[in-house]
């Protein structure tokens, strides 16, 4: 198979750019759940109108249970972004970004549970690296007690990983619905769940650059990042977009590191190793011999 170039540019882009969200976040000077609403708003508003422009919508193939499907999908994913947000506002960006990218462990986990899938005795391990990865990462005296626990964010970023991997299981029945709806089904979702729990005095005093913050991460993160994604993604094979996925968190990490001069414990870069270790092979490791 030929690699499509251009496709490959478009996803490192996208991944590039979505790496730089915790950065935008902590800069916004808003709570999680009013710049999850202005994300909603700014996303629904671009990629419907790149939906409209580029006549997709009039090859929509919709079902009803499909829309459910997705509807459903939205509120995993808007609560997955509210749990990410409340992460990066409590704990470092590398810290919080590396426990988010737990979430196909969780689908390993969940699948093996309730959808009867096989875990391959390797998978096993790789899931037991990574929850010793996430001891290291967090600390160990953060387990020390329930109120320490509970302020350092750990429980927000653990939350947001499970949420994102619900969105991946609940959405993998979807075939017909094209990513454009799906996400204008969803972030249309998230402004109805979010709206009654809205405080929009914290608008006000925002200097410019957090109001650039608050639409970058709307029209950038998730309007253009999007865009980007999904319109490269048709184009690639999986084992390049599973690669290509890891540029997201690395670019995170290094922003978090050259910028916000985060400098991680030997512990913690061991934690992010174990963690990045295990998911790696997760993804890559054919499942050869199964659990029974």
């Amino acid at each position: 198979m030929r690699l499509n170039i251009n496709a490959m540019l478009k996803m490192t882009l996208a991944m590039a750019i979505f790496g730089s969200i915790g950065f935008f976040t902590v800069n916004t000077g808003i709570p999680a759940e009013e710049l999850v609403f202005i994300r909603c708003i700014c996303a629904t508003l671009f990629l419907s109108g790149v939906w409209f422009f580029t006549g997709s919508y009039k090859t929509e193939k919709w079902s009803r249970k499909e829309v459910l499907q997705t509807m459903l999908c939205g509120v995993f994913l808007v609560m997955n972004w509210v749990f990410l947000f409340k992460a990066f506002n409590e704990m470092s960006i590398s810290v919080a970004i590396s426990i988010y990218n737990l979430a196909p462990i969780f689908v390993l986990i969940l699948g093996s549970l309730f959808l009867k899938e096989k875990m391959s005795v390797g998978s096993a391990i790789a899931v037991a690296v990574c929850f010793l990865g996430s001891i290291f990462i967090i600390g160990i005296e953060q387990f020390t007690s329930i109120e320490t626990f509970f302020n350092s964010g750990f429980v927000w970023a653990i939350l947001s990983a499970f949420c994102y991997a619900m969105t991946m299981i609940v959405g993998k029945g979807i075939t017909h619905l094209s990513a454009y709806a799906m996400t204008f089904i969803q972030t249309i979702i998230g402004i109805v769940m979010l709206l009654p729990f809205m405080d929009f005095s914290v608008f006000d005093g925002l200097t410019k650059w957090n109001w650039f913050y608050i639409l970058g991460t709307g029209l950038i993160h998730t309007g253009i990042v999007y865009y980007l994604f999904f319109d490269s993604l048709r184009n690639l094979p999986t084992v390049i977009t599973s690669a290509l996925v890891f540029v997201d968190p690395v670019v995170a990490i290094l922003l978090d590191i050259l910028i916000l001069d985060f400098r991680p414990t030997m512990w913690q870069t061991l934690g992010i190793v174990f963690i990045f270790g295990g998911i790696i092979f997760t993804l890559w490791k054919p499942n050869r011999t199964a659990l029974e």
